[in-house]
């Protein structure tokens, strides 16, 4: 029997632009919000009528962040069958990439502070909503693939995390002011972004990614499956995605969903989240209890240990550096472990228990605080729980995010990924705004 070429990916390219396209999803933006000083510096330079906090730039682009994330992850969830995919993610790409561009060429230019404030506001509205609909629609593109692919992306966003971090450290410890450190963090998305953009262009032409990504006929891809054949090709990807959901017949699966594709119609959004409305809750509950304290209270702790009269080092090694590496550790587990099942009690359970790394947080050395007191003063300490809290999101949010789509049919797994992203960016919102309520209590 003539088994398909092409039924799994040997050579690992496809998990590469995975990889890739994860990490380009939030690269730009966590680059972006590093570049804070220089933003603050632009604002404050001038007349000394003009206090620093007159514009509230902190408050302004996170809200103008959140309302784009949280509006067009929604309305990519419904409207993303109407606008065609290559549209919606190669087209993000490019006007991202020229929003960066423009952001790198306004450094060297010198403007009024009120016009500056304006084209960088608008600027924050346009990247996050640009990366709403282009992480909404990846998660959508990923859920089609076997779960391994789901935690690769997600692995990559963690390393996004991870690049910016360290970034900030290195910019910290030579002192590069502001401009300079500025240009830096704002050239690297846009080589990033055209690199993204490459990688995605360059998957439509794998066979694998044909296979398992494009509603093509069995023509031009396939002879039409027999039992046998379809056997075959299910050990090949087996042995291929050992240890992975895919085990049970997954490429047999979209094979025969393939084949029986003119007969069958997708599922409404509605329908949709009836089947995955656990996870999606899990997903928001984890990315709230996040942004409840990382990063707007745990970037006040202050080093007492380890690293006495090293702050300019202590926050972004041991708050941004080892949240994400942890993260990403957690992350990528996923891949080994899935613990607990999609169908357990437990998951859900284990979601919610994470709620005890907000007081744990809260009660390390943070500085200023006016009511609960220093438990956990040692740097030790801090750097332990912030580990065991990030290792945690990084594990069930990857794991909610995997199996989502599991929960559908393959039709369907685009619109279940689409519709997460909304939960995860709800999460994202909840979570900011609670922040500000928990720095009144410390």
């Amino acid at each position: 029997m003539r088994i398909y070429k092409g039924t799994s990916d040997k050579s690992g390219l496809v998990a590469v632009i995975f990889f890739l396209l994860g990490m380009g999803t939030l690269l730009p933006w966590n680059f972006f919000i590093t570049a804070m000083n220089y933003f603050t510096d632009r604002l404050k330079n001038g007349t000394n009528s003009t206090p620093t906090d007159t514009y509230m730039f902190g408050n302004m682009s996170v809200l103008l962040a959140q309302l784009p994330l949280l509006l067009f992850t929604l309305l990519n969830s419904f409207l993303y069958q109407h606008i065609a995919e290559k549209m919606r993610i190669a087209g993000s790409m490019v006007f991202i990439l020229l929003l960066f561009i423009l952001t790198a060429i306004l450094v060297k230019v010198k403007m009024d502070q009120d016009h500056f404030f304006s084209i960088t506001m608008a600027t924050i509205w346009f990247i996050n909503m640009f990366g709403a609909v282009l992480q909404g629609s990846l998660f959508g593109l990923v859920g089609k693939l076997p779960p391994r692919f789901n935690s690769l992306f997600m692995s990559g966003q963690a390393v996004a995390g991870i690049f910016s971090g360290i970034a900030m450290l290195l910019s910290n410890i030579f002192e590069t002011d502001s401009e300079s450190s500025a240009l830096g963090y704002f050239i690297t998305p846009c080589v990033a972004t055209l690199l993204t953009l490459c990688c995605y262009l360059v998957l439509p032409h794998l066979r694998f990614a044909q296979l398992h990504l494009e509603n093509v006929s069995t023509k031009t891809t396939m002879k039409e499956p027999s039992a046998n054949s379809c056997e075959i090709v299910k050990v090949k990807l087996n042995h291929f995605d050992n240890g992975f959901d895919d085990t049970e017949g997954e490429t047999c699966k979209k094979l025969n969903e393939l084949k029986q594709e003119p007969t069958e119609e997708k599922s409404t959004v509605p329908q949709v989240f009836k089947k995955i409305w656990v996870m999606a809750l899990c997903v928001t509950c984890v990315f709230a209890v996040t942004l409840c304290v990382f990063p707007a209270i745990t970037i006040n702790t202050k080093p007492s240990g380890l690293f006495d009269g090293k702050d300019n080092i202590f926050v972004p090694l041991c708050s941004f550096i080892v949240f994400n590496v942890m993260d990403w550790i957690g992350r990528s587990l996923t891949s080994r472990l899935q613990w607990p099942s999609m169908k357990s009690r437990l998951f859900p359970f284990f979601v919610v228990l994470r709620v005890v790394f907000i007081p744990a947080l809260m009660l390390c050395n943070i500085q200023p605080r006016f009511y609960l007191p220093v438990f956990f003063k040692h740097d030790m300490a801090y750097i332990i729980i912030m580990s065991l809290f990030a290792m945690t999101n990084g594990y069930f949010a990857c794991l909610s995010m995997s199996y989502a789509p599991q929960l559908v049919r393959s039709k369907d797994a685009e619109t279940a990924g689409a519709l997460m992203t909304f939960f995860l960016a709800l999460g994202l919102s909840l979570g900011g705004a609670f922040s500000f309520g928990l720095k009144i209590i410390v």
